[in-house]
């Protein structure tokens, strides 16, 4: 079991929550919601019941035909199960929650009931899609799980340097070159495994990138699965295969015609909404008018979507046959492929925003004259102040953008950052960050 925050989160939960919420945890699938759920269970009560509706015998199945009673209803868990429950010393966890509807409007009453506390896990839409024919509790914590950021791959991988570049970064001082050249290849080495568990235990274990990659490639197809049990025209899922794609063309927002191959009716939008609940991407939506208060001039019709795995998204890219070859990843480690990959960086850097439990917004703006316009790739708030964010996958190259934004909106900014692979400096006003560094400038927002 790999250390995840996620477990400072339920804590939380329990120690000021559980009395009177259940505890859900959202994600997509295979993020690790259900290990999650019972590894807790096991360090944090005398004992836990859980039951998984994915895979549930008929014994304890015909035990939720009826939970009118509590008094019966838990004692015929119990039975059903050989697992004894103590009152306030026990967890029950609903895995799946999404399967057995009318149990989660129970919670409700199990919550109310008092005696023991619950946690659930929910995958994709389906969590959403199965709420029409019952009243949605409202004793509910939701806990997002994502797939495992920088710092929690670090912990699995035990490297230890995380604390270590923390300090460095508060120093503001340049790390040096050798260092940050291996800095840069450790964060290279996540970017190509990602954070999802099976692929990081993969890695842990001493597959090569191959077989790494294979096990990417059985996510990536069971959530295809997933889409098409839900559209049977396959369209999320192509939606889906587009991400990387329309962000490699460097295209001003998210075509959703671009994605289906051919004229965009309202059905598609209810497929690109289900594609967001799903957990599988990032939406990023363009800001308007940036101000401390960017979600209030959001514009819904023009986003980005990334995937939320760095490592998935790494394996799409280069998706031209069955498996993708050790070289390419030997090259990615050592930054010498030919291809320019700032799209991948860019997914590297929405993901960790969106992983320290922050939006995702951008702007665009026109250049007087031209037909281009400039944008802030990403943007943040700290305070009563904007933080602009710029991506590049090698050199510093032109920040023109940037630059423009400062000067339209100086009063309002705290500070501009370039995140690339070179070492902490600065120009002019411009703050440079190897991009490993994100996390801790997050911290400080």
């Amino acid at each position: 079991m790999f250390k995840r925050k996620a477990f400072e989160k339920l804590k939380e939960w329990k120690e000021k929550k559980a009395p009177n919420y259940s505890a859900l945890l959202e994600g997509a699938r295979r993020v690790g919601k259900s290990t999650i759920a019972e590894e807790f269970a096991k360090l944090e009560y005398k004992s836990y019941i859980k039951v998984d509706f994915a895979n549930i015998n008929k014994n304890i199945l015909e035990v939720f035909d009826d939970i009118a009673n509590l008094d019966i209803f838990f004692l015929r868990l119990q039975a059903a199960t050989g697992i004894t429950l103590y009152n306030r010393e026990s967890v029950i966890i609903f895995d799946e929650i999404q399967l057995m509807p009318k149990v989660r409007q129970a919670i409700k009453y199990l919550v109310a009931d008092g005696r023991y506390d619950y946690i659930e896990t929910g995958s994709l839409i389906s969590i959403k899609k199965n709420i029409k024919d019952i009243v949605i509790p409202s004793e509910e914590i939701k806990i997002p799980i994502y797939p495992m950021d920088y710092e929690e791959f670090m912990w699995a991988t035990s490297n230890n340097s995380f604390h270590i570049l923390r300090e460095l970064y508060q120093l503001g001082k340049p790390v040096g070159n050798a260092l940050n050249r291996k800095m840069m290849r450790d964060f290279r080495i996540y970017m190509a495994v990602g954070g999802m568990p099976q692929a990081v235990t993969a890695y842990t274990q001493g597959k090569n990138f191959e077989e790494i990659d294979e096990v990417k490639r059985g996510i990536i197809e069971l959530y295809k699965d997933d889409f098409y049990k839900i559209d049977s025209a396959g369209l999320i899922g192509r939606m889906y295969d587009s991400v990387p794609a329309q962000l490699a063309t460097d295209k001003r927002s998210y075509v959703i015609s671009s994605a289906t191959g051919k004229k965009k009716i309202d059905k598609d939008f209810e497929r690109l909404y289900d594609l967001i609940d799903s957990k599988t991407v990032l939406p990023c939506y363009n800001i308007l008018n940036p101000s401390i208060a960017l979600a209030q001039t959001r514009d819904d019709k023009t986003f980005k979507l990334y995937l939320s795995d760095i490592g998935l998204f790494t394996t799409m890219i280069f998706n031209t046959s069955d498996k993708t070859d050790e070289n390419v990843y030997a090259k990615l480690l050592s930054d010498s492929l030919s291809a320019d990959l700032g799209y991948l960086y860019e997914n590297a850097v929405a993901q960790m925003i969106v992983s320290a439990d922050k939006k995702l917004y951008y702007h665009t703006w026109e250049k007087k004259g031209s037909s281009h316009y400039y944008e802030i790739d990403f943007l943040l708030t700290t305070k009563t102040k904007l933080v602009p964010i710029e991506v590049k996958s090698s050199g510093l190259g032109k920040h023109e953008s940037i630059k423009e934004f400062n000067k339209k909106y100086s009063m309002h900014t705290a500070k501009e950052i370039l995140l690339s692979q070179k070492d902490i400096g600065n120009i002019e006003m411009l703050k440079l960050y190897p991009i490993y560094m994100l996390p801790f400038i997050l911290e400080e927002l």
